[in-house]
């Protein structure tokens, strides 16, 4: 989406300057332009493969600032992956995805689940679990049953639980703007 093309940019921008000596200024404009309280992921991939991903589920800051400390987190601080090198910076593609507000979503069975969530960016609660998948997962798990369980694994769940269990299940829709 072109409205969030300058937001890539700034997360690699703020990415850089953790790695670099080079220091993060953000323009009075881009701050202005995004001074909107908003949730967003950032993804990092290196040739197609999962790099890093971290963002927040629920409005909390200010667009800009929620880009820059989702990048940096991304880039660093994600545990699936050791920290972002100087060498890897060149090598990474950023992703923003820019979400609505989670809703609460009510079904009936497992079969009612699986149509109400496709397309959708998803997260997935029982207990103390939880997980979610950026809508963007759809287009590597596209089958509606490995998605929620791949998800509820995320979620330390068994597998199969959505097909047995009442889970608490909240649905989103998000903006993506990825690097050229």
């Amino acid at each position: 989406m072109e409205k969030y093309q300058e937001l890539l940019k700034l997360a690699r921008e703020s990415i850089e300057s953790e790695i670099t000596p080079k220091e993060l200024k953000v323009d009075e404009k881009l701050k202005k332009k995004y001074s909107e309280k908003k949730a967003c992921f950032v993804t990092l991939t290196i040739a197609g493969k999962l790099r890093g991903c971290i963002g927040s589920l629920e409005p909390r800051q200010e667009l800009w600032k929620d880009v820059i400390e989702n990048a940096k987190n991304a880039a660093f601080f994600d545990s699936r992956f050791l920290k972002l090198t100087l060498n890897e910076l060149a090598k990474i593609k950023i992703e923003i995805s820019v979400l609505s507000i989670p809703r609460k979503i009510s079904y009936k069975n497992p079969e009612e689940l699986k149509k109400k969530i496709k397309g959708k960016g998803v997260v997935l609660k029982k207990d103390w679990n939880s997980a979610t998948y950026l809508p963007l997962v759809w287009k590597e798990l596209q089958d509606k049953n490995e998605f929620l369980n791949f998800l509820c694994k995320k979620a330390g769940l068994s597998g199969d639980v959505w097909k047995m269990e009442k889970l608490e299940v909240y649905t989103y829709r998000s903006n993506s703007v990825i690097e050229n």
